[in-house]
């Protein structure tokens, strides 16, 4: 069967020889006639996969010893209440940035814990920017800083981090664009991502913490919510999701083969700007974002006809171009382009488009 080009925002693409590999892992893991799925969690098979595993993350992000790794379950949806739960306390203050849905739902989790203060919206725009530094006031004395790098409804991502006050502890909802260009680990108090995107399957959520933070956390709460019981126990305090560790190292291998960091945050602008080229100039599509402010993971559209939005979705999924139905939120396109994506399928999309245009004119 041929393969077709997927635009998912997630569960999304994954690199082809990572896929092949992993098909031979779920027969044989390392030659050790036993497959990945099957192995004890406490082996000494499976325990050198999570080791090589977190090297090769560490190696990419230059993640410091002085962080924790951890691969843990639940999605970002469960971080969404951990974070507040360890960290915010009854009579603290956590500071958020408001960019769409993602952000949204973080700030309705934390509040259940402590108060939260918004200390920049895009909301009143339909979140078609990202805030800038003039439009930011943070609260007198935050607990945390909260946002999320990259969104993936609205197609707004974070050229950097926001300018948090000297001292305050940045956390960051990374689930869309993690390893996808160079960061600075070292500017954040924890980062957490689901791997689905750019690094791995659905079922394992990375968090990169720093240990000192970590220690910081409330020990008031069940043994499993608790940070520090994650990175005391290596993520084994209980049975993780081996599978998709195993794919995620995988994953690792390959951009570092690419090139790493560097060389992704190159391949995902050069894909990008051949998509936002087209639709700057095309007369069937615009783009919803301002350009200061556009995603390089997930490229956000739509009919300069709207009602003709249905049509195209269908003919291009008949192409072969698969994905492309935007969020129900927002409708319209979205294509989603992590590491993994080809710039082919970016140029075959072009491709249609004009076609299409070309035959409406």
């Amino acid at each position: 069967m041929t393969r077709i080009y997927n635009f998912s925002s997630g569960p999304a693409v994954l690199p082809e020889p990572v896929l092949r590999r992993a098909q031979e892992a779920i027969w044989d893991l390392d030659g050790t006639g036993i497959g990945v799925l099957e192995h004890s969690h406490r082996g000494k098979a499976f325990m050198a996969v999570l080791e090589r595993t977190e090297a090769r993350l560490r190696a990419l992000a230059g993640i410091p010893d002085t962080y924790a790794v951890l691969f843990l379950q639940g999605g970002a949806s469960t971080q969404f209440f951990q974070v507040p739960m360890n960290f915010l306390g009854a009579g603290g203050t956590a500071d958020y940035c408001h960019t769409g849905v993602w952000s949204k739902k973080a700030m309705a989790e934390a509040r259940r814990f402590g108060a939260v203060h918004v200390a920049c919206s895009s909301e009143a725009d339909q979140f078609r920017h990202i805030p800038a530094e003039e439009e930011t006031a943070w609260s007198s004395a935050p607990v945390y800083a909260h946002f999320t790098s990259n969104n993936t409804i609205y197609g707004t991502q974070w050229r950097s981090e926001p300018a948090v006050p000297a001292g305050v502890p940045l956390v960051c909802d990374a689930s869309s664009d993690i390893f996808s260009r160079p960061i600075d680990v070292t500017k954040y108090a924890m980062i957490y991502a689901g791997a689905q995107k750019n690094l791995g399957p659905s079922g394992v959520t990375i968090v990169i913490i720093r240990k000192d933070f970590l220690e910081t956390g409330s020990r008031d709460l069940p043994t499993m919510l608790q940070y520090r019981t994650h990175a005391g126990e290596q993520s084994m305090f209980n049975t993780p999701p081996t599978f998709a560790i195993y794919v995620i190292g995988e994953v690792a291998a390959w951009i570092a083969a690419e090139g790493g960091l560097a060389a992704m945050d190159e391949r995902n602008r050069a894909k990008a700007a051949l998509l936002y080229d087209y639709l700057d100039q095309s007369k069937l599509v615009r783009g919803t974002v301002r350009p200061d402010s556009r995603s390089l993971m997930n490229v956000v559209f739509r009919c300069v006809d709207e009602s003709f939005e249905p049509e195209l979705v269908a003919r291009a999924t008949a192409r072969g171009l698969d994905g492309l139905k935007g969020h129900r939120t927002v409708g319209g396109m979205r294509a989603s382009l992590y590491n993994a994506f080809p710039i082919e399928g970016v140029r075959a999309l072009v491709d249609f488009l004009r076609e299409l245009e070309a035959a409406r004119a």
